[in-house]
Parts: C-alpha cells; sequence; structure tokens
C-alpha cells in the first residue's frame, strides 16, 4: 500500500498556528481503521426490537445489519481505501445470542469473520460462555490473531497460546502494534474454567506497550472489551497508547446522532500531553465503525476523524451471504417459526429499561416462573435484568422470538431464602443502576420502592412486600420463602451471592426457561404486557419546574409509607417445611420429550472447510450475559428501544461472585446437533469434535471506571437543591448548563467541579435526564459545590 495516500486532511489547529495552508508532512501516515464489537451471534438481520428481522419486515426496508450487510459494507469501505491503509477490526463478544450459536456454537460465526478477513480480535466475556468447549474450536479455525493481554491459560488448559496478548502488523512500510484486553469481571459474567486466569487490564495493557515499544514500535492501538467509561478514563491514559478501539459497553458514538454517548472518536487527554482517540461501533452489526488517524513522523496522533456507518436498508445484503445463512439456518427453522402465542402490544424488553426498573418483558418472565412451580409452594421468582435480550413486537410470537429474548438455554431454578436474605439481595440488584449492569431484579410476587439518590447498598430498597394469602404484607426477614430464578442467578451469578451461600434446598435443573415462557405465552393468549408498580421509584421533591418549592423540601424527601419497618411482624402461618422441598414438577415431563435431533447441517459454500466440527450440545446451562453500563448515573427514563441506542459499561465487581458448578442434567434429554457441513476453504479440513458441557456460561458485565463514579459515591444530601436549584430555569444562569453535541456528565462535572467523578451531583439534581442520553439543547441544573 502506498504509504502517503489520503494526505489531504483536515489540519485546523495546525492551519491556525501558522496562517498557512498545511498539508501532512512528509513522514506524516495515515491509518485507516474499521471496526465492529458486541456482535452477538446476529448473523440475521435484526429489527427496530433488536431481535430477528422477519421476511416482511425486510420486505419494508426496515431491517437492520447480519451478517450479509456486514460483508457488503466492508467491502464497500476497502474499496473506497484500495489505495490506503487500512485495518478492520473485532472489540469481542461475537458469540451468544442467537440461534446460530446455539446450535453451532461458533463455528457460523467464524466461518462468516474469516469472509470478511480480519485483522486482529479482542476476545470477549461471552467467548468464554461454554467455557474451553466452545472457544477452542473457534481460535482453530478463525484465519485471524485473537488477542488478551489479560487472559493466561494454564498448562492445563486446551487453550494453550492460541489467544496472543499483541501482535505488530505491518502496513504501509510501518510497524503497528495492537494490544487486546477484555473486562476484569469475566470470572462473574462467563465461565472461563479453572485453567483461565483474567489479570488486572491496566497493568497488562502497560506491559504490552513497553514491549513493543522497546521493539521501535510507536504506533500503538488497544483493541478492548471493556467499555466505554473505561477506555475513557483509563486505557486511553496509559502512557504510550495511541488509539483505543473499544466494545463491551454497546455505545454507540456519533457525531450526528442526539442519541450517542460521546463523538467519534471521543478525544482523550492522555499524561504524555497528547490525544487519544476512543471509538466503539454500538452492538450487534448495526454500525461499522469508520476513522482515519493521522500521525505524525513519531507516532503521535495529529488528528482522528470519522462516522460510524448505519448498516440499514440502503446497505444492500450480499447475496452469496444470504443463500448461506439461509442454507445454515434450515435445520432450526422449524424451531424459529414454530408459533406460541399472540402479543396484544409490544412486550418491552429493551436494556435501558430493564436494568433500571420494572419492565414488560422481566414481569412476563418472573410471572412465568411463579405459574410453573407455584403447586410446590413458590411465590417469589427475581430475573435478572441482564437475561433479558429483547423486546417481542406486537403480534404473532414464534419460538425464535422467545430464543431471542433468553438465548442462554437457563433453566428453572427454585430454592428456599429468608426474608431478610431476599431484601440483601434485592437491594445489590439495584446496585450498579448508574451502570447499566445486569443484575437489576425483575420480579413477581414481591414489590418494594426503589430511591435511586440513595448511594448504592446504602438503602436505595425500602417497603418490601410479599404477596400472602391475596394480600400485601410486609416481607418478614425470618421466615423462608420459595423462591423461583434462573441457574445463573441461583448459582450466584450478576453479584447474587446470597442465593448461592444460603439457599437452602436448591434445585437449578427444572425445565428450560424459553420453554417456561413459551408454554405461559401460550396458557395466556392473547398476552397483555403489564407493568403495574411493582417496583416504585421514588421522584426527587425537587422540582425545577416549581420554583415555588423550598429547596429544603428537596434535602430530604418524605420517604415512602410503604417502608417496611426494621422488624416486620411475622406472619401467623408457619414457614414452609425446608427439609424437603418439592422440585419443579415440570421437569419430569420435559424429560419424557424425546430428544430433538436437528439434521446435518448444509453443505457449505467455497468458503467452509471440508469438515468442521460435529456439536453435540448437552442441554447445559448457557450462562447468562449481562450487559455493560455507562458509569456516569442512574438511568431516570426508560429509553425506547431503538436500534441507534447503545447500552453502557458497567463497574466492575470488587470480588465477583462465580457461578456455582452445575451438576450434570441427568433428568433432562441431550440434544444431539447434527454434523456441520463441509467447511469453507477458511476453515481447516479437520476440525475438533465439540462436546458441550453443561457448565453455565455466565452473564457479562461491563467494565468498571477504576477512577470513580463508585469512587465518591455523592451522598443523598447531595441531590438537594439549593433555594436558586428550585427557580426555573434560565438559560444564562451559571448554575446551569445548556447540552451540547457530545456532553457527557462527566465531562461536565470535571469542568464544573474540577473532577469528573462527581458526575452523580448533576445526574440527582435532573431525574428526567438519562444520563445515557442527554438531548442536545436542554437544560442541566448545576448544584452548588
Amino acid at each position: 500500500m502506498k504509504k502517503f495516500t489520503r494526505a489531504a486532511v483536515t489540519v485546523s489547529a495546525l492551519a491556525l498556528s501558522s496562517a498557512l495552508s498545511v498539508a501532512p508532512s512528509f513522514a506524516d501516515y495515515t491509518l485507516n481503521i474499521l471496526h465492529i464489537n458486541d456482535w452477538h451471534s446476529r448473523i440475521e438481520s435484526n429489527n427496530k426490537y433488536e431481535s430477528t428481522c422477519s421476511a416482511e419486515e425486510e420486505g419494508k426496508g426496515e431491517c437492520i445489519g447480519g451478517a450479509a450487510r456486514l460483508v457488503t459494507a466492508i467491502a464497500a469501505e476497502r474499496d473506497k481505501l484500495k489505495d490506503a491503509n487500512v485495518l478492520l477490526l473485532n472489540g469481542g463478544d461475537n458469540f451468544q445470542g442467537s440461534l446460530f450459536y446455539s446450535t453451532y456454537k461458533g463455528a457460523v460465526e467464524a466461518e462468516f469473520l474469516n469472509l470478511m478477513k480480519f485483522d486482529a480480535m479482542t476476545v470477549g466475556n461471552h467467548e468464554f460462555d461454554d467455557g474451553e468447549d466452545a472457544l477452542v474450536p473457534f481460535l482453530d479455525v478463525v484465519k485471524f490473531p485473537v488477542l488478551s493481554a489479560n487472559v493466561a491459560a494454564s498448562a492445563a488448559s486446551k487453550v494453550g497460546d492460541r489467544i496472543k496478548p499483541s501482535i505488530v502488523v505491518e502496513l504501509g512500510g510501518q510497524k503497528i502494534g495492537i494490544i487486546g484486553a477484555v473486562t476484569n469481571d469475566t470470572p462473574e459474567l462467563a465461565s472461563p474454567g479453572p485453567n483461565i486466569t483474567v489479570s488486572e487490564d491496566i497493568k497488562t495493557i502497560t506491559a504490552e506497550v513497553e514491549k513493543l515499544r522497546a521493539e521501535g514500535v510507536n504506533k500503538i492501538i488497544a483493541l478492548t472489551h471493556v467499555g466505554y467509561p473505561r477506555d475513557k478514563e483509563m486505557i486511553a491514559r496509559i502512557p504510550g497508547i495511541d488509539v483505543v478501539v473499544g466494545g463491551h459497553s454497546h455505545s454507540l458514538l456519533s457525531n450526528t446522532d442526539d442519541k450517542a454517548e460521546g463523538p467519534y472518536p471521543t478525544m482523550i487527554d492522555n499524561p504524555d500531553g497528547y490525544k487519544v482517540p476512543v471509538t466503539q461501533a454500538a452492538s450487534y452489526s448495526k454500525y461499522l465503525g469508520a476513522f482515519k488517524v493521522v500521525f505524525d513522523d513519531n507516532g503521535v496522533v495529529k488528528e482522528a476523524s470519522g462516522d460510524p456507518i448505519f448498516l440499514d436498508n440502503s446497505v444492500v445484503p450480499d447475496e452469496a451471504v444470504l443463500a448461506r445463512i439461509k442454507e445454515l439456518g434450515a435445520p432450526i427453522e422449524e424451531l424459529k417459526t414454530k408459533e406460541v402465542s399472540e402479543a396484544a402490544d409490544m412486550i418491552d424488553g429493551s436494556r435501558d429499561t430493564c436494568r433500571a426498573q420494572e419492565c414488560a418483558m422481566g414481569n412476563l418472565i418472573a410471572d412465568a416462573m411463579v405459574d410453573r412451580v407455584k403447586d410446590q409452594g413458590v411465590t417469589i421468582a427475581v430475573q435478572n435484568g441482564g437475561g433479558i435480550r429483547a423486546s417481542i413486537d406486537k403480534g404473532v410470537i414464534t419460538m425464535g422470538e422467545v430464543l431471542t429474548v433468553l438465548p442462554f438455554q437457563n433453566t428453572l431454578a427454585t430454592f428456599q431464602i429468608s426474608g431478610k436474605d431476599i431484601v440483601t439481595s434485592l437491594e445489590a440488584g439495584v446496585s450498579a443502576i448508574e451502570e447499566g449492569k445486569g443484575k437489576f431484579p425483575q420480579v413477581s410476587g414481591l414489590k418494594f420502592t426503589l430511591d435511586k439518590s440513595v448511594a448504592p447498598n446504602a438503602g436505595r430498597v425500602s417497603g418490601v412486600e410479599v404477596m400472602d394469602a391475596g394480600a400485601w404484607k410486609p416481607i418478614d426477614p425470618a421466615k423462608d420463602y420459595v423462591v423461583a430464578t434462573n441457574n445463573f442467578v441461583r448459582g450466584g451469578g450478576d453479584g447474587y451471592k446470597l442465593f448461592a451461600d444460603n439457599a437452602k434446598n436448591a434445585y437449578d435443573f427444572g425445565p428450560g426457561l424459553e420453554q417456561v415462557v413459551a408454554d405461559y405465552l401460550a396458557a395466556n393468549r392473547p398476552y397483555m404486557p403489564k407493568v403495574e408498580g411493582r417496583i416504585t421509584e421514588v421522584v426527587a421533591a425537587a422540582d425545577p419546574a416549581k420554583p415555588a418549592e423550598p429547596a429544603a423540601a428537596a434535602v430530604e424527601p418524605a420517604k415512602p409509607a410503604e417502608a417496611a419497618p426494621a422488624e416486620p411482624a411475622k406472619p401467623a402461618e408457619p414457614a414452609p417445611a425446608t427439609a424437603e422441598p418439592a422440585k419443579p414438577a415440570e421437569p419430569a415431563p420435559m424429560a419424557a420429550e424425546p430428544a430433538i435431533t436437528l439434521p446435518d447441517m448444509p453443505a457449505a459454500s467455497s468458503d467452509i472447510a471440508n469438515s468442521a466440527p460435529k456439536v453435540d450440545a448437552a442441554p447445559a446451562m448457557a450462562a447468562e450475559p449481562a450487559k455493560p453500563a455507562e458509569a456516569v448515573a442512574p438511568a431516570a427514563e426508560p429509553a425506547a428501544a431503538e436500534p441507534a441506542k447503545p447500552a453502557e459499561p458497567a463497574a466492575a465487581a470488587v470480588e465477583p461472585a462465580k457461578p456455582a458448578e452445575p451438576a450434570p442434567m441427568a433428568a433432562e434429554p441431550a440434544i444431539t446437533l447434527p454434523d456441520m457441513p463441509a467447511a469453507s476453504s477458511d476453515i481447516a479440513n479437520s476440525a475438533p469434535k465439540v462436546d458441550a458441557a453443561p457448565a453455565m456460561a455466565a452473564e457479562p458485565a461491563i467494565p468498571a471506571e477504576a477512577a470513580a463514579p463508585t469512587a465518591e459515591p455523592a451522598k443523598p444530601a447531595e441531590a438537594a437543591a439549593s433555594p436558586a436549584e428550585a427557580e426555573p430555569a434560565k438559560a444564562m444562569n451559571p448554575s446551569e448548563h445548556v447540552i451540547a453535541s457530545g456532553d457527557t456528565l462527566w465531562d461536565i462535572a470535571e469542568k464544573t467541579y474540577g473532577s469528573g467523578s462527581k458526575w452523580k451531583r448533576i445526574a440527582r439534581a435532573n431525574p428526567k435526564f438519562g444520563p445515557h442520553h442527554l438531548p442536545v439543547g436542554g437544560t442541566l441544573k448545576l448544584p452548588a459545590q
């Protein structure tokens, strides 16, 4: 490639300083980077609810992304840049999220990623969802390096040295170093197993930077799966890092979309005195990231510019890829198209809603769990919001849609636990709303009040009540309740440690959660979605629209009447027996069902190997992936489930609880999947047979900002408005800020208070604004220091 192509670039800062028309110096080097992240097995295109697009929606031009559009868009960009220096990078989490992954366990993703010809990929937490059993065959067939500096495999691991810490690519006569990293809490979010160690990202990346610099490499890219907040606050500040291409938080960055979390690229000041561009391209192949970086002869970034490309119906899907997808989908099409029920209205399962407040999909899933085992004494259910992966639109509901909502092959679990531990677990579940973590509890059979202005784990939850004999009564801390959840949460996933440590008579091997929900939908046809006040959120007392209200009222808002007393009276009824809890009645009939044997996978296109891995997927519980969240503030309002809306990374747990190893599921019939077809020429002629272990793939969460939000939690009193704040907004009032494109609460707090970690003050004073979706032109109140 030509070293000095695309020399006509914008150099506004240099032009101003020299007052001349400046072109890049002779030694300037331009690098074009294309990238995706968090594909999550979206082999087929998505609709606006992030579910699989139907043929009717495709015909109306309403579909987005998918492998066929990715192939077209990547080829088109490469064609435009055929004489330039181009890298195609992958930010991880290609596994988990569709029936293609559930059926083929990574083989299909490998085939299409090879077809796209990536230059490098970092592993995401979801690549470990099925342990080494799915990851190793994937690593064996992909034709590009897979990276992570903070992942180490022991001598007993089958991964071996297949995951590299970094690589050096020579492009246009220049050496480009690329370092990978995955979120530190991967062991909590997934199931890497005992032979994989995930180390602290900053330390390991820094060590790789020093190594590459010693080799004379002066252009270094961090290819990460740690989330946008951590990329901004930590990764981009590592001396020697020049560019960050990220993933994990599903963050949309854009210079033209009002819903974006930040500009594309986001320029961060590195302590060494230069700016580092940080990028991410949402998720599910809705966008192809595309930007260029100009380096000076010392490898310092002079400028970076670009914008993600939206893969809507203007991008024509590649016909050969569409044909291959149809071929691969034939064995699962019958299951996908099976009609199970009908929805009277859209069932909202959007991550912005289900990870921050009561949502319709959460109520459906929790109700279905209670209904399935109510005859066994179960009265309460808890479903983690991160386990909900899509919405379902109005109309006919297919099994494919249910599986898209619940793709993790979780099973129904039951156990007994005290009322005290339930309340403590609810408190832990709402502790990371600001980061959008997947632990937020969706519930059935109980209700509570939520006050987001209270610091995490300091009493956000109050007034917990349970349904008892047809009436709501305060939960009894000393009484044991029979609870249903999914096996991932019951095993301690998503921080529900007490569900693992203190559960009595736990049984984790009930029917598949997707079947439980499908059966409940069928029995309640047409299903009417409902949000009915199970979680009541305390509304901030300071209302900027009412200047007459005194600030003092905001300082100490009245607590809801429901708040449970410290020691509520115990119900007269005796607690249910704990010696021999009844196990879910359903598993037996489920076992009686004949095993589902799918036909052989169709013969592959010219890009597939003659022999690909046979996948015998045991009914193992694929664990639950959590969604990343922006470590900026509690989302006050649920965001509409639009394809452009990303999700944010969450703070890493200090000491994540690891899910308990599930016992063998002898009661359930094994699902034997067919041999994969002859593979493309990109895949080895002989690939290993994969017998998926019944291990639970864990739920992914989002990385944390080591720098802050939790480092300096604001006290409830800070949410109080001063008298000046209680007045109506005035555009020129120095205690207010008019939102501009690219603004984040962190950046505004840094400018206002000298520390971005004080962003919660602003978030609490502006509850009507979601922290991840600041409307351009809106006015934020800035509390006094």
